[in-house]
Formats: C-alpha cells, structure tokens, sequence
C-alpha cells in the first residue's frame, strides 16, 4: 500500500517518527514527510538518515497554514504530534487544548480539503477515564476524529490507542537507571500500580494494522500485558546487576491512577475481538439525541473494561525478559549512557 506513495508524520522528529523512518527508508515509499516545530532534531535526523526520501517542513499543527503546506500531495498521514507529559498539560491545559484537541482538527481539515486518502491519529490510555489534563485532551482529540469521520468524504480518519511506552521519555524504566548510576534509592508510587507494557515497536504495529484494517471512526487497541510498577523495579534492579538494590515507596503523585484502561466498559460492549487487538467501530447514529437518551443497551450494563489490572499480568521473570529486549536496556548493559526515546 506503501509503494511509490507520500507519507507525511506529524510531530515526525520523535521517538514513533524515527521509528517508522527504520521500518520505510528502505522500503519503495516514494517519500516521507517530516513535519515538526524542532529545527535542530530535524537537521538530527536528516544527518542520521541522509536520505533522498526525506523531506522536512517546519511548522506547527497549530497553525492551519504551515499543516496544508506539508499535507498537499501527500496520500497518507501518522498524526503523531501532540503534548504528552502530565505535568507540563497540568499546568498548561490552554497549551494541550491548542496542540492535541485544535492541532488535531487542523490536520484533519487540511487532509480532507487535500484529498489525503488515510490518516491514523496516535492516542494514549490517559484518553479513558481521563483524570488529568493530558488525558482529557487526547480524549477530546478522539473524539473531533471521529466527529470528522463522519463526514471526510474519501478521506478514512482511524484512531490508535496504546499504553506506556516503555523506556520513552519520562517514563519510570530510565528514571530507575537513573537512580541507580547516581546511587540514589529507587522511589516507586504504589508497588500495586500496574501499566500496560508496550514496545516502541508496538505502537509501529499497531498504527500499521489500522492503517491496512481500519473503516472510519474506528478505534484500534493492541492486547498487552501488564505488570506492578514494583515488578518492572524489581526487574531493572536485577537486569542492572543490584538485584538488592534499596526501592522507596513514595505514595500515588497528582493526576496518576492505580491502573490504566485502554478499552471503557462501554466501549468493551461494542468491541470486535480482532486476536491480537480490538476494534471498535464509531457510533454511527444521526443527530436525532433521542436515540441518545432514551433508548438503552443491556450489554453495556453487563460489560466490564479492558484494564492493566485485568489484562495479562507479568511476574518478575517475564517483565526481566521484556527489559533485556529494549535497546535503551541494552545499552546500558553495555556500559553506554543510554538516551531514552523521545
């Protein structure tokens, strides 16, 4: 589907962008499209890759203007731009409103006034029950997608939604090595909090399996297991070589859950079980608000939500095993300072 096409990805220059980029250069893509505000990490990647099939534009999904100087003549986009931390949108929620939830509906525009024939827009656990400012704006972002597939015409607008990735930026596993190369004790919220584990690589093949599977409005979860925060700190400890190594508990901070759901309960009642993933189809009905609020569904009372307490749980052997096979894990068994994904 890639063959002699234009791929443009939006927030290109991070950590899901570089990895599309080792998945397609040498692949027969016509050309990739980085867009981002980060001029430095662009001229990074253009002198990693120093590739013919790259091509950069400076801009922001902010501003509708420098979205449509990227978009046209593309046929394909990944939407991965967008304010991630909690803190940062906790204190700024004005800040993700303009970049997730506006920047968002100005990608969107701009591909369906270009023609673009598909765009995945990346979304976050944090979108379910959202408790946080971060969360709620990529649950609003969800929902202008699929407000906007209703009517995008030949354009399809597809959603992802995954869990933590691990050793990303911020994330505990790099905050644990860490602690540990400055002989500081490792600090754990609550041991019980559990995560869904995912891969870099995950998230890659979850985007594509949209990408190739998805009709509009669809939402599409890949099945992951879990584990306790204590587990995953257990494990770095040992994979580390301070298998006693000292761990505080700290307490649950500001905006954090005891557990993360990638599927509501309602959502779970509609969702197709796909083997690997779910999927779950928009709700298609017409503006007509009684179908809303008076009529019921049963099989959503009898439901239950897709949660990284309910999920496939990791014991110690299985999260160590999972560590041993990151590259940021790998290399700092090799004795390198490790540079966490963006």
């Amino acid at each position: 589907m890639f063959k002699d096409r234009i791929l443009l990805i939006t927030g290109g220059t991070g950590s899901f962008g570089n990895a599309v980029l080792q998945r397609f250069l040498g692949s027969d893509i016509k050309e990739i499209r980085i867009f981002s505000r980060d001029e430095k990490k662009q001229d990074d990647v253009r002198k990693k890759y120093n590739s013919e099939k790259l091509k950069f534009y400076i801009g922001d999904v902010r501003d509708y203007r420098s979205v449509l100087n990227a978009v046209r003549g593309a046929d394909y986009i990944f939407h991965a731009a967008a304010l991630k931390q909690v803190p940062s949108c906790e204190f700024h929620p004005l800040e993700a409103v303009n970049t997730n939830i506006l920047g968002t509906e100005n990608v969107l525009e701009a591909a369906i006034n270009s023609g673009i024939e598909r765009v995945i827009c990346l979304s976050t656990d944090k979108a379910v029950y959202p408790i946080n400012a971060m969360g709620i704006s990529k649950a609003m972002m969800e929902k202008v997608a699929i407000a906007k597939s209703r009517s995008s015409g030949r354009t399809v607008i597809c959603v992802t939604r995954y869990g933590n990735v691990m050793a990303s930026r911020g994330s505990v596993i790099p905050l644990f090595v860490d602690q540990i190369e400055n002989g500081r004790p490792i600090t754990i919220t609550d041991p019980n909090m559990t995560r869904f584990m995912m891969s870099l690589e995950d998230a890659v093949e979850l985007v594509l399996y949209a990408f190739q599977n998805g009709t509009p409005g669809d939402i599409f979860v890949q099945k992951a297991p879990a584990a306790t925060i204590e587990t995953v700190a257990k494990a770095v400890c040992n994979l580390a070589g301070h298998p006693n190594y000292e761990i505080r508990e700290i307490g649950t901070r500001h905006g954090e859950k005891l557990y993360e759901a990638l599927l509501s309960r309602e959502e779970m009642a509609a969702a197709e079980d796909l083997g690997d993933y779910y999927r779950i189809p928009p709700d298609l009905r017409d503006l007509h608000y009684g179908k809303f609020v008076e009529v019921g569904e049963t099989r959503i009372s009898h439901a239950e939500d897709y949660n990284s307490h309910n999920t496939a749980r990791l014991d110690f052997e299985g999260m160590r095993a999972l560590l041993a096979k990151l590259p940021f894990m790998q290399a700092v068994l090799r004795g390198e300072r490790a540079q966490a994904e963006d």
